[in-house]
């Protein structure tokens, strides 16, 4: 069926384009959007608007017709009398799908709906396929994910989501410029896979001859500027991890990283509860919210849990055990875990598991992690086995991570070298000690704090969304058979 449709419209292409007509036209000055017809409508007026063509109803020889662009539709009224016999006869090779251009007065007809009488009619793209049948309502998970484009045209309302995702983040980047904090860019290609934990992605580079990988974390170039001079700087950046798919991780995703000289990690979590703030407020209006059913208050003060206290109570694990040792109290209460130590993120399930059994579903800062998991974080004083860092979690989801930066360049190399002898030989040949940023903070680095933001999770809460993939416009999904 889907074939016959297509041969249909071809064959009005040709036919169009025999008669002279350009089916895909120009550009065209002097449009009106829709809604600004709409809201300041006055009758008479003559206006050009345009859109997709997304429903025909006939009556005899006058044909109403609706039109959509990015933010609303409007009815047209065509009719044979004011177009021309011939004009009006050219309008049969009009579908579904196709863009056009109205030329006309404002009316409103017997049922006041606001509309257009038509006196020229444009074709600007010819649509050669039809809409998904049902177009107005596409529920199909995998077309809407893959053919992102189908998915905006039946389910307009979608919109709403991307434009406040950008809302959101160009209120994060207005009150971090207001507060003093220099945007920068930093490299998406590094020599070196380094600035977190996470399998990268590797590339080559034919010029050079040398392999690179595709950044984790911006986090190790905007240190090395504020060895340089820079006191505030923040990127909204795109990383990459080679590492699982799921309602919560997308191989590369969008976050917030910004660095403070002089501040620490107080100074970082009064930060990011004011960026969350700001953000429901732009784009929620309120502090209250529901994310998928359950309730999310973002009034202050957000509670404070110690993940050291915690794991002390329910696996008896303390600061001083060895990697091994923590390993095998989370085995043997049922943890199913292979690695020889615990991973950032089994460390992140553990919370999230607390967090689901107590159903707290807003924010918790999550502080007092263990140094043996903050490689990049200072040492609280007098403790060397507890860091100054803390997570922050909303509706159950790590949202932020943020710590004291580590400034001290012989204890910094002495992690690393750590970090690295615990590695599986497999991933040890993906990463390798960065000696230059060791060398940059032995020129000396301020005390500083740093955060770190998952901007796809904080837009999936502000909007209510349930999967990652519905705050990206195009998700990674496998390659179709």
């Amino acid at each position: 069926m889907e074939n016959e449709i297509i041969q249909e419209r071809l064959a009005k292409l040709k036919s169009l384009e025999q008669k002279g007509i350009r089916p895909f036209g120009s550009g065209l000055a002097g449009l009106t959007p829709i809604c600004g017809i709409l809201s300041d409508f006055k009758e008479g007026l003559k206006v050009l608007a345009a859109g997709r063509l997304i429903a025909k109803r006939e009556h005899g020889k006058a044909i109403f017709i609706d039109i959509r662009d990015q933010d609303s539709k409007v009815q047209i009224y065509v009719k044979e009398d004011i177009l021309g016999k011939e004009n009006f006869a050219l309008f049969n090779s009009f579908d579904i799908g196709d863009i056009v251009a109205v030329e006309g007065e404002l009316f409103k007809t017997r049922t006041s709906e606001p509309t257009i009488k038509c006196e020229k009619l444009i074709l600007l793209s010819k649509s050669l396929r039809p809409l998904p049948e049902k177009w107005h309502g596409l529920k199909d998970t995998e077309i809407r994910y893959r053919q992102r484009y189908l998915d905006l045209i039946a389910n307009p309302q979608l919109k709403e989501i991307f434009i406040k995702r950008s809302k959101i983040i160009s209120g994060i980047r207005a009150y971090l410029d207001k507060n003093g904090y220099i945007e920068v860019e930093t490299p998406m290609m590094q020599p070196i896979a380094g600035g977190a934990a996470g399998r990268p992605f590797k590339t080559h580079h034919n010029e050079y001859d040398m392999d690179l990988y595709l950044r984790i974390a911006p986090e190790l170039y905007l240190k090395r500027l504020l060895v340089g001079g820079f006191q505030k700087v923040y990127e909204i950046n795109r990383s990459f991890r080679n590492e699982g798919v799921s309602t919560k991780h997308n191989p590369e995703f969008t976050m917030l990283e910004a660095y403070a000289a002089y501040s620490d990690c107080e100074g970082m979590m009064s930060l990011v509860e004011e960026i969350v703030v700001e953000s429901a407020k732009e784009s929620v209006g309120s502090l209250k919210l529901e994310y998928q059913g359950k309730a999310v208050d973002l009034t202050g003060p957000w509670k404070r849990f110690s993940f050291a206290g915690l794991v002390k109570e329910r696996f008896g694990i303390v600061p001083e055990d060895s990697a091994e040792a923590m390993l095998k109290k989370v085995q043997a209460k049922g943890q199913a875990l292979n690695e020889k130590r615990l991973s950032r993120s089994q460390v992140v399930k553990i919370v999230e598991d607390l967090l689901q059994e107590g159903q707290d579903f807003s924010p918790a800062f999550f502080t007092d992690y263990f140094s043996i998991l903050c490689p990049l974080a200072k040492n609280k004083s007098g403790n060397p086995y507890i860091s100054e860092r803390f997570e922050l979690f909303i509706a159950g989801m790590e949202v932020a991570n943020a710590y004291s930066e580590l400034n001290d360049p012989i204890e910094q190399r002495r992690r690393f070298e750590e970090e690295l002898k615990d590695l599986p030989a497999e991933e040890l040949k993906l990463r390798s000690l960065d000696e230059d940023f060791v060398t940059a903070l032995e020129y000396g680095m301020p005390p500083a704090g740093g955060l770190g933001v998952g901007i796809d999770r904080l837009v999936m809460i502000l909007t209510n969304q349930p999967s990652i993939r519905d705050v990206l416009l195009f998700p990674l999904l496998r390659t179709q058979e």
